[in-house]
């Protein structure tokens, strides 16, 4: 997806912008900036055309590919919404219109003119647009705890899940917790399917202790804005851990295991940081 887009903090236009404007005659373009704004969003919309129909064959559930952002947290202070994983897995329910809409709105501050001229449909529709995308999010986000709270939920978890402490577990989860796991249909053990409820994800974690944090080493690591955990077997990072929490309890537990999207935090993890 980096292909075609700026990859997050680096203020540079990605492989397919640079073709698009190197292969353009610039002399009639009279705003370079809203140029390369229209080609990377109309180019985003053909790729995430193209990624929902790969979605309906992916195996398991789906998970956005962690954004290391250990070394800019400028970034992740500016962009915590738009990079916020829990925001992404909802921004999955939107067709490509309305997130593409919402991002430009939200993540970039686009006025309602401009992103109607990017997406190619009248203004008003433009705000039809993110305000549906608005709604959507707001019915599935809840409200997140401060980071100080978040990381000892994180901190609690693990220590609890290595262990397979079932009663641990249970008091740190929301009634209705859920766990995603996306493998890619590559990784074991990982389960096919979200798990939801306190109980069942707990026998789950319980059930798999032994065999899946054997040799495992957890360090800190900041991805999308948020403390997250880099889980490592035998010196490589294989899992980035992330949770969604509020003042229930752990909402979400979301497990990072596709080998395909840790590529780019597994560079950064063997520098050592």
């Amino acid at each position: 997806m980096h292909d075609d887009f700026e990859r997050p903090g680096s203020g540079r236009p990605g492989p397919g912008r640079w073709i698009r404007w190197h292969t353009t005659d610039r002399s009639v373009v009279r705003n370079p900036e809203a140029f390369l704004t229209t080609t990377a969003t109309r180019l985003a919309l053909n790729v995430l055309q193209s990624a929902r129909s790969r979605r309906e064959t992916y195996t398991g559930p789906w998970l956005p590919e962690p954004v290391d952002t250990s070394d800019d947290p400028l970034l992740g202070a500016e962009r915590a919404e738009a990079l916020d994983v829990a925001v992404l897995v909802l921004l999955e329910r939107l067709t490509p219109t309305e997130r593409a809409a919402y991002v430009l709105r939200e993540a970039f501050g686009y006025a309602y003119a401009d992103i109607a001229r990017i997406v190619q449909l009248s203004q008003a529709t433009a705000r039809q647009l993110v305000s549906r995308a608005r709604k959507h999010i707001a019915t599935g986000k809840r409200t997140t705890v401060v980071a100080s709270r978040r990381r000892a939920l994180l901190d609690a978890f693990v220590t609890a899940a290595r262990i397979g402490d079932l009663a641990g577990l249970e008091h740190l989860f929301a009634e209705d917790v859920v766990s995603r796991a996306d493998s890619g249909g590559v990784v074991r053990p990982a389960a096919r399917v979200p798990v939801v409820g306190r109980r069942k994800v707990a026998r789950l974690l319980q059930a798999y202790a032994e065999v899946f944090w054997a040799g495992v080493t957890a360090r800190p690591l900041t991805v999308n804005g948020e403390e997250a955990r880099g889980l490592e077997r035998d010196g490589a990072l294989f899992c980035v851990l992330t949770l969604t929490s509020s003042d229930r309890g752990i909402d979400e537990i979301l497990w990072q295991m596709n080998p395909a999207k840790l590529g780019p935090v597994r560079r950064t993890w063997a520098t050592g940081r």
